[in-house]
């Protein structure tokens, strides 16, 4: 491995040692049913996105609360020494994998048969503080 990867790889490893992530796998909605409901909460603080997760009509929305009160812990786990209130948390990354496709026959006139294809999906969600952030931007 060259030089300029092993730094940049390095330097990915040591973000990853920092961030906070939860993945949700093999939800069985569709993967579009499912965006709908991420693109509500991308960029928003994480108080804000639980309430707004809460109080949709959606039927994804309470996995996705779920999953970020998930990834809220994680990073609860990993900087104990700083309060959840000041921490400041938002969704810094959220996003919608298609799963795996499970095909079924469903009987149609006249003998023949349609299929159904039942899709699934994986989100993942990751979690910063806007303090952090901020600093690492004046270091650089």
């Amino acid at each position: 491995m060259g030089a300029r990867k092993r730094i940049k790889a390095e330097q990915r490893k040591e973000a990853s040692k920092t961030m906070a992530y939860a993945k949700l796998r093999n939800v069985p909605t569709s993967p579009r049913k499912m965006r709908l409901v991420v693109d509500m909460i991308r960029g928003k603080e994480v108080n804000l996105a639980l309430n707004l997760l809460k109080f949709s009509t959606k039927e994804a929305s309470s996995k996705v609360e779920k999953l970020l009160l998930s990834a809220v812990a994680n990073w609860k786990g990993k900087n104990e020494k700083v309060r959840l209130e000041d921490a400041n948390l938002y969704v810094k990354e959220i996003f919608v994998d298609e799963g795996r496709i499970l095909k079924r026959l469903r009987p149609a006139p006249q003998g023949r048969a349609h299929r159904i294809r039942k899709r699934s999906n994986h989100v993942t969600v990751l979690v910063d503080s806007r303090e952090t952030n901020v600093v690492n931007q004046q270091e650089k």
